[in-house]
């Protein structure tokens, strides 16, 4: 079961780097920043106490509210959803995110 699972792995990785534009793979790298640091940060919630909570709550929620935010642009700016978004431009789409 095991070399399943590393070959379904391997499979993903390899057709994730050849076929993935390289603007999708920035902001992938993004999410991932940012789901580790909302992690880290509700780890060291658990562990060490919530003293400060409304910086925690700060904190997390911001993280939330900015993967929320990475993922419709990523949705948007997707070559794969063109169709959905048809009068939205990656350019525009990146600019009404800011």
């Amino acid at each position: 079961m095991s070399a399943s699972v590393v070959f379904v792995i391997s499979r993903f990785l390899e057709e994730y780097l050849s076929t993935t534009p390289q603007r999708l793979k920035l902001l992938d790298a993004y999410l991932l920043y940012i789901l580790l640091t909302g992690a880290l940060q509700f780890g060291y919630c658990l562990l060490v106490g919530t003293f400060p909570f409304n910086s925690f709550l700060s904190g997390f929620i911001s993280c939330v509210g900015s993967f929320i935010l990475a993922v419709c642009l990523r949705i948007q700016i997707n070559p794969q959803n063109k169709a959905d978004f048809q009068g939205i431009s990656p350019e525009r789409a990146f600019a009404e995110l800011r």
